[in-house]
């Protein structure tokens, strides 16, 4: 499942290709056609994320207020099999896709259009165009002019397609996308814990939920009530960084290190939105020259490091199935 950083870059994205625009919105595989008949037309004001949640919204004009009660709200979570897939002219920057499936673990699972002038995402960049001038494989129809470019097909079950007049989004696997008022968004975000990448986002909420808890650290990190975004990856990362043993219970963490891990968090998933890597090793921990067999030691201290030395203390990393979700952790700098 995405990481709550790729939700915030897809937000991002989404705000930069078609903020401002009517669009035309439709739903190829039918299951969600109430809702796209709901936003056919309607401008996308503003897209916005909290933890793993989209929330995109939909007006009549594009001087709406975003706190206006004609607001539409667009609610999407991908879960574990939902993407997005780009396509448009060389006037639409995007990435060719966002979501699942991974190819190899922990890739962004995104890269830039060919034919498009880059990306809308800090971190990718477009692909030449071809000898005569036209947009290259990626950028609409094959060998096509922009000014020539018509929205493919859809591919698969897309659940959800908009439509702007330089280029496409289609959404296929979510698993939530629905319509909601104000207050059903209010009503979604009040679920969810605070997110380490919002302005809005509490670091003493999230001490004091924590805090209030006996349950391990390391499975409160992967409850969304309790932190919204954090995933498999920066729940191992962040909890050895911080020298917290993902077995000790919430109510045993102090105040202090539980503040520490809010702090630690926010840096590292603002990386992942700026460049949509997960990305954790301090550059002086970075091995010299880097062992062939453990490239993720450039990348991460535990995770899917399994048995390869500690890149502080040499102690093999251990791996602990927990709650349907494989924990990495260092026994050895982890024991409090």
């Amino acid at each position: 499942m995405p990481e709550g950083h790729t939700i915030h870059r897809l937000a991002a994205a989404l705000t930069e290709l078609y903020g401002g625009q009517a669009l035309r919105v439709s739903s190829p595989q039918g299951r969600f056609a109430a809702g796209a008949a709901l936003l056919d037309g309607q401008v996308l004001l503003e897209a916005q994320a909290h933890g793993k949640h989209l929330f995109t919204a939909f007006a009549p004009r594009a001087d709406v207020p975003v706190g206006d009660g004609s607001v539409a709200w667009l609610r999407i979570h991908l879960g574990l099999y939902g993407s997005w897939t780009f396509d448009g002219d060389s006037r639409f920057t995007a990435p060719h896709a966002i979501g699942a499936p991974r190819r190899r673990v922990g890739e962004r699972g995104e890269h830039a259009l060919r034919g498009g002038g880059g990306s809308a995402l800090a971190g990718l960049a477009g692909g030449a165009e071809d000898a005569d001038g036209g947009a290259g494989h990626g950028g609409g129809a094959s060998g096509a002019r922009p000014g020539a470019w018509v929205p493919p097909e859809p591919r698969g079950a897309v659940r959800l397609r908009l439509l702007g007049e330089h280029g496409v989004a289609d959404l296929t696997g979510p698993n939530a996308c629905e319509v909601l008022d104000a207050e059903g968004v209010a009503a979604v975000r009040r679920r969810l814990g605070p997110d380490p990448l919002r302005a809005d986002g509490e670091r003493e909420a999230f001490v004091a939920s924590a805090k209030a808890r006996r349950k391990a650290i390391g499975e409160l990190l992967m409850d969304q009530s309790v932190l919204a975004g954090a995933g498999n990856i920066y729940r191992a990362e962040t909890l050895f960084r911080c020298g917290i043993s993902p077995f000790r219970a919430g109510n045993r963490v102090s105040r202090e290190r539980l503040r520490a891990v809010w702090d630690d968090l926010v840096p590292l998933m603002e990386y992942g939105v700026a460049t949509g890597f997960i990305t954790t090793v301090d550059l002086d921990d970075v091995p010299s020259p880097l062992p062939e067999d453990d490239p993720e030691a450039a990348r991460w201290y535990v995770y899917h490091r399994t048995g390869r030395p500690c890149l502080r203390c040499g102690t093999p990393i251990a791996e602990r199935e927990v709650s349907g979700r494989r924990l990495f952790w260092c026994p050895a700098c982890q024991r409090a």
